[in-house]
C-alpha cells in the first residue's frame, strides 16, 4: 500500500527491503496517473502492461537474493521529447501523431534504465518544446497541480506537474533555454540544469549545444542521485565530458562552500521581474548568504538582452532536424511554431556566424563576471505561472515587455553554456510557488548541488503540491 509518494531514494530503498513491492508502488503511480489525467493532463502515453511486468520481475530478482541496482523498481516517466524504446515519441505535434514504437532509448533513459527504474510513459510537451508552457494542438493543455488554471511551465511541464503532484517519484526532462527549471520553479520543485555536455545526448542535433537532458525529482539528494547516474562520457556523443570523478550525492554533504562570494542580481540589467517574485527571490538569496557562510560581492550585473542570440541559435537548432516535407504540412502546426519555421529557413550561415560571435561576445563578459563572483542568484522566473494556456505574458507587473521576459532569466545558463539549478523560495500571495536559481561556472555542478542542499535542510519545501500525498 502507498498512501504518500515516496522520492527516489526513499522508494528505492523500500523495494530493496521489502516494504513494499515494486508492483504496488508501480500500480500506485498508474492510478495516481489514471486519477490526474483530467485535471492535470501530464501523461500523454501509458504503457501499463509493460511497466507492471517490469516491476515483476524486480520484485522476482529480490525474492531470489538477487542484488538489485540503484533505483530498482523505482516508476519514472519520460518526457515526449526523448526516446523510450517500445514507446512513441510524439514532440507534442500533429506531425508525429502516428509515430511508431521507439526502437532504443536516449542515453540518461537508457541509464536510469539500467539502474531498475521502470518507465510508466510519456509526459507532455509543447509542440517541440519551444514554449514556457505545456499546450500542445495534439495532447492539449497540462495544468499545474498548485492551480489547474496555471502552467506547470514548460517545456517539462508534463513531468513536473506529475512529480509535483505527487504521481510518481521522479521523470526525465530536458532544458534548452529554462525548460527544467521553469516548470521546477513553478511546481514547487528543485530543478538543475547541468553543463552541457555532462548529461551526453545521442541521435538528437546539438549544433548549438544549449540543450540537455536529465530529469526533475522532489529533493535535492535525489536529484544529485539521478545526476551521477545520468552523467558520464558516451563515445556516440563527441561532446559529452569526462568523468567528473566525484559522487554529486555525497558532495551535497561534503563540499566545502563557506567564503565563496555570491552575487545578487534581480533582473541581470534589462529583464522585465515581476515585483512580488522579485522580492521573495530577494529575501531567499540574502537567507541562503547567511546560512550557507557566503561573502556578498558586490557586482555590478549588466548585460544586453540576448533573446535575438537565444531564438536564432535554439531556431536554427530545430531546423536542421526538421523533415523535409516540413513547408507542404506546416498548417498542421501550433500557430506559433508555424510562425517560425519560414523565418528560420530564411536564416543564412553567414547570419548564423555572426549570432555565434555575439554569442561568445557575450560568453566572454559572463565569463568576466565570475572573475569577480563564485556564483549568481537570480529569481528562476519573471513571473509566476501564468494562465495555463498561455500564451507567454508581454506584460509583466504592469510593464510591458516582449513574450520572451518570463524565461530570459533561465535562457542565460543555456547560451553560455553554465550550470544552474532552482530551488522553492517561497509562494505568491495566490499561492504559487516561485524559484531562486543558483548559478555556478561551468562544470561546477556540485556547488550548485551543495548550495541547493543547504538552502533545503535550512528552509524545507513541501515535497508535493497541497492536496497531494
Amino acid at each position: 500500500m502507498v498512501d504518500e509518494m515516496p522520492g527516489v531514494i526513499e522508494a528505492a530503498a523500500m523495494v530493496r527491503r521489502g516494504e513494499v513491492s515494486s508492483r504496488e508502488l508501480v500500480a500506485a503511480c498508474l492510478e495516481r496517473v489514471d486519477a490526474e489525467r483530467g485535471r492535470l493532463n501530464a501523461f500523454v502515453h501509458v504503457d501499463a502492461e509493460s511497466a507492471l511486468a517490469a516491476a515483476d520481475r524486480v520484485d522476482a530478482d529480490r525474492r531470489a537474493g538477487i542484488d538489485l541496482p540503484p533505483l530498482a523498481g523505482v516508476p519514472f516517466g519520460v518526457k515526449d521529447l526523448e526516446d523510450c524504446t517500445g514507446m512513441p515519441t510524439r514532440r507534442g505535434s500533429r506531425w508525429y501523431a502516428d509515430a511508431g514504437p521507439a526502437g532504443r532509448d536516449d542515453i540518461h533513459v537508457a541509464r536510469f534504465r539500467a539502474a531498475g527504474a521502470i518507465p510508466l510513459g510519456k509526459t507532455a510537451t509543447p509542440e517541440f518544446g519551444a514554449w514556457g508552457y505545456t499546450a500542445s494542438p495534439l495532447t492539449g493543455v497540462t495544468r499545474n497541480p498548485w492551480d489547474p488554471a496555471r502552467t506547470p511551465g514548460g517545456s517539462s511541464g508534463g513531468t513536473a506537474a506529475a512529480v509535483s503532484a505527487g504521481v510518481m517519484p521522479f521523470g526525465t526532462a530536458s532544458d534548452g533555454g529554462g525548460s527544467i527549471r521553469g516548470p521546477a520553479s513553478s511546481c514547487g520543485l528543485p530543478g538543475l540544469k547541468p553543463t552541457y555536455g555532462r548529461v551526453p545526448t545521442f541521435g538528437v542535433t546539438r549544433h548549438a549545444q544549449n540543450a540537455v537532458n536529465f530529469a526533475l525529482a522532489t529533493t535535492v539528494a535525489d536529484t544529485a542521485l539521478l545526476f551521477d547516474l545520468a552523467a558520464g562520457p558516451d563515445a556516440r556523443d563527441r561532446t559529452s565530458l569526462p568523468p567528473a570523478g566525484i559522487s554529486y550525492l555525497e558532495s551535497i554533504d561534503r563540499l566545502d562552500v563557506s567564503g565563496l562570494r555570491a552575487t545578487w542580481s534581480a533582473d541581470l540589467g534589462f529583464v522585465v521581474v515581476d515585483p512580488e517574485v522579485e522580492g521573495l527571490a530577494a529575501r531567499a538569496a540574502a537567507s541562503l548568504l547567511a546560512v550557507a557562510d557566503l561573502r556578498q560581492a558586490d557586482v555590478d550585473v549588466h548585460l544586453d538582452d540576448y533573446i535575438g542570440i537565444y531564438t536564432k541559435i535554439e531556431g536554427a537548432d530545430r531546423f536542421v532536424d526538421a523533415p523535409s516535407w516540413w513547408a507542404e504540412r506546416i498548417d498542421e502546426l501550433d500557430p506559433l511554431s508555424a510562425g517560425g519555421w519560414p523565418v528560420t529557413a530564411k536564416v543564412t550561415l553567414p547570419a548564423f556566424a555572426r549570432v555565434e560571435r555575439a554569442r561568445r561576445e557575450l560568453e566572454s563578459q559572463v565569463a568576466e563576471l565570475f572573475e569577480h563572483t563564485d556564483v549568481l542568484l537570480t529569481p528562476t522566473n519573471a513571473c509566476p505561472p501564468f494562465a495555463a494556456e498561455g500564451p507567454m505574458p508581454t506584460e509583466i507587473g504592469g510593464r510591458a515587455c516582449h513574450g520572451g521576459h518570463a524565461a530570459l532569466l533561465t535562457m542565460l545558463a543555456n547560451v553560455v553554456n553554465l550550470p544552474a539549478i532552482t530551488v522553492p523560495a517561497g509562494v505568491t500571495a495566490d499561492g504559487l510557488p516561485i524559484g531562486l536559481m543558483i548559478t555556478a561556472p561551468r562544470h561546477r555542478e556540485d556547488i550548485c548541488l551543495r548550495l541547493a542542499h543547504i538552502w533545503e535542510q535550512t528552509n524545507p519545501w513541501p515535497r508535493h503540491a497541497p492536496r497531494h500525498g
